[in-house]
């Protein structure tokens, strides 16, 4: 990690006080999020853990005295046209296109409309209001390539997933990233001051894939908000509340219904374990915490027909999206949360279930063996057949005290993903780009 962190421009304590002057933190940035907004529940439509990672950001870096504008595509005409999210946050709705039911493929077409909704409200501001642009995603990366250069300042981009990285892990009947996509992502890595890759092995993909400079890759872990996942009143207490059985074994999947977060795998590993040991049925509950999403959309019932197909409709529950606080008394209540993603930057819900005290069961791809410690918060898995899930799950079905002698260790792992550190590196990363930047436009002048 250090060799892409090395060059953030970091001072060394020798360096002259006079110089020390050009190394200051934006005092305002503009957020870009084009296709989900902060304000959107988590598992619904094409909100995620980008949303959480937007507004727990956000707030942090208000918390440091950086004000934060974010500018999302507003999806009803009832919303204002600003919403203040909290001290030093504000959510900016941009008209772009039709209200309802603009898939996230038609919002390309709707960057030009985006671009100008950004533009008329900087135009009602001093020049310099904006010190750096932040944008997260591809889509909103254009947007933010277009008004960093208008505005004169730094752009910093996060691309949380990348079309060439999802097209080699394609699951199966899920429809490729189109190459409009690779030729975006492409641009957007040649234009940004600084790039944040949540993990070492994104930062590298930048580098192999998109050819990125590694001295403009950052790498800055996502965090997880510890106030709200934490142990709390334990596992009884949370089961209890959800009307779940005290001893039954709870494999739980929490998350957007699509092929690539193939919910499918988890429901075959349980359908293959009750064949093998149809004594468990008696015991077993499986909670789908989540609404359909992205390709997911085409087949809405498709999961709860594979259930009833695979003959263990009787012990899969299917649960709409919940708030955060609820999704953390999920957590709590589940044996153990399964995440067999075929791509996953980083995986935030494998960090907030081990900050719960839950271990996790995830596909050893992405950013989930950063997230999960095999073999001692949780176990990684290589593939994703089904039968390699369900001889995990037998271990927790034989062993009960698994499940609290692995969620201690996750929840004391979790305990190092705190949002306040991933804000003061997101800070750094700032700092290093108005320099750079600066720099740059100097020798550019000069």
């Amino acid at each position: 990690m250090s060799q892409y962190v090395s060059r953030l421009g970091r001072r060394s304590p020798a360096t002259p006080s006079r110089l020390r002057l050009p190394y200051r933190r934006p005092r305002r940035v503009a957020m870009l999020s084009v296709h989900t907004s902060p304000l959107h529940q988590p598992g619904t439509g094409d909100a995620g853990g980008m949303n959480v990672y937007i507004v727990e950001l956000a707030q942090r870096l208000a918390a440091l005295n950086i004000e934060v504008e974010i500018f999302t595509r507003a999806t009803t005409a009832a919303v204002p046209p600003a919403v203040q999210l909290a001290p030093g946050v504000l959510v900016r709705h941009v008209d772009a296109g039709p209200y309802e039911g603009l898939a996230k493929e038609d919002l390309p077409a709707q960057l030009c409309a985006f671009t100008h909704g950004v533009m008329q409200a900087w135009a009602g501001h001093r020049p310099g209001y904006y010190d750096l642009v932040h944008s997260h995603y591809w889509l909103s990366g254009h947007v933010g390539w277009l008004a960093a250069q208008r505005w004169g300042v730094p752009l910093v981009h996060a691309m949380h997933t990348m079309a060439k990285v999802k097209n080699a892990n394609l699951a199966a009947g899920d429809t490729p990233e189109p190459p409009a996509r690779v030729i975006g992502e492409t641009q957007i890595v040649d234009a940004a001051d600084r790039l944040i890759a949540n993990t070492t092995e994104e930062a590298e993909e930048l580098v192999r894939h998109y050819a990125a400079d590694p001295g403009k890759v950052a790498v800055v872990h996502p965090g997880v908000n510890l106030d709200r996942f934490r142990t709390a009143d334990g596992r009884a207490a949370a089961r209890a509340r959800l009307a779940l059985p005290q001893d039954a074994l709870v494999p739980l999947f929490a998350g957007r219904i699509q092929p690539l977060k193939a919910p499918d795998v988890l429901l075959r590993a349980v359908a293959a374990l009750l064949d093998r040991r149809p004594e468990l049925r008696s015991r077993i509950v499986v909670p789908v915490v989540g609404g359909p999403s992205g390709s997911g959309l085409a087949k809405p019932e498709g999961l709860q027909k594979l259930a009833a197909r695979l003959g263990i409709a009787d012990v899969v529950r299917f649960r709409p999206p919940v708030g955060q606080e609820q999704l953390a008394d999920w957590f709590r209540a589940a044996s153990v949360l399964v995440v067999p993603s075929y791509s996953e930057s980083f995986g935030l819900v494998a960090i907030e279930a081990q900050a719960t005290g839950t271990p996790v069961l995830a596909a050893a791809v992405g950013g989930l063996p950063v997230a999960v410690r095999d073999g001692e918060t949780g176990f990684l898995v290589q593939g994703h057949d089904p039968a390699a899930y369900a001889r995990v799950l037998a271990r927790f079905a034989d062993d009960p005290a698994l499940t609290p002698r692995m969620g201690a260790a996750a929840a004391r792992h979790a305990q190092s993903f705190g949002w306040d550190r991933a804000a003061g590196a997101t800070a750094e990363v700032y700092t290093a780009a108005l320099h750079a930047h600066r720099r740059r436009v100097r020798s550019h002048h000069g």
